[in-house]
């Protein structure tokens, strides 16, 4: 059997079977617990409530029962003046996801996960949305598991937010990555159920850094859908087959779809009927397709 590493006062040359018992010992995590739950029941949802997205805001997911679905993969308005935007200050904004992310604490069961894809806004001063949300997360309850940088390399498009073009006068930095921020309610392991992942792909996905094409705002008719391939990775990795995805932001319906292909169920909020008519048409395609 191989040996185990351990952590070390000037480090190893790998991380196969690490012990880390050491580092958690450390003075660095005297102060920090793992925030836990007492209830550990699982609700079964109602057939009904299967498969479908509701027409009003996830503030209140009154349908759905505490403790009923396993994985909840979202990507929130940046509320950045896009056609479906509320425009709202940045309070509003966070009181916004808050109540939603509060919702989603108490539908998901013990060991769920929730995967935030969220990008930072603004120069004049930067908006890190992605330090906020981390916060937020972690004063409803939420223990962090990690972040993954998703590189839009390439396909992120051309810009011209130089500040002062090859000057130290201005400079501006230009975002060409997102984050997906990855959380767990409770425990950090689920009891093992049939998983649908490759050995190549959790090789690759476990690693903190995706490289991903963005998707065609034209072709899913949604002003800032993300790639089939985002939730679809995030469902592979963390969830097991028939596991029930929830999106409170579904939008153009692309977490739905992801689901259904990788033999998961969705349950999702939309609150334009123009977006969830798009979804829904979307869903249906696919589904007919399988006929």
């Amino acid at each position: 059997m191989k040996k185990k590493t351990q952590t070390s006062s000037f480090g190893v040359s790998e991380r196969s079977n690490h012990d880390s018992e050491q580092f958690y010992k450390s003075n660095l995590y005297s102060s920090i617990s793992l925030t836990t739950v007492t209830d550990r029941s699982e609700s079964p949802l109602d057939e009904s409530l299967i498969d479908k997205i509701f027409l009003h805001s996830s503030e209140k997911m009154s349908e759905l029962p505490d403790n009923s679905v396993q994985l909840m993969i979202t990507s929130p308005p940046y509320n950045v003046t896009k056609e479906y935007d509320q425009n709202l200050t940045l309070e509003q904004y966070l009181s916004l996801l808050n109540s939603v992310l509060t919702e989603t604490y108490r539908v998901l069961v013990n060991g769920g996960r929730a995967c935030i894809n969220i990008a930072n806004v603004g120069r004049k001063p930067y908006i890190p949305l992605s330090d906020m949300v981390g916060r937020l997360m972690a004063e409803i309850g939420f223990n962090y598991r990690g972040e993954i940088i998703w590189d839009k390399g390439a396909s992120a498009g051309g810009s011209c937010a130089w500040g002062s073009w090859m000057s130290a006068s201005n400079p501006t930095l230009r975002d060409i990555h997102e984050y997906i921020l990855v959380f767990s309610k409770g425990d950090y392991a689920r009891p093992k159920k049939t998983d649908s992942i490759s050995k190549e792909e959790f090789l690759e996905w476990t690693k903190s850094i995706w490289h991903m094409n963005t998707e065609s705002a034209k072709r899913v008719k949604h002003p800032a859908p993300f790639p089939e391939e985002l939730p679809a990775r995030l469902i592979k990795l963390f969830s097991f087959k028939e596991d029930i995805v929830l999106d409170p932001f579904m939008g153009s319906g692309t977490t739905a779809i992801a689901a259904l292909k990788n033999s998961r169920h969705f349950v999702g909020y939309e609150i334009s009927q123009t977006y969830l008519d798009i979804a829904n048409n979307r869903i249906n395609d696919y589904s007919g397709r399988l006929l």
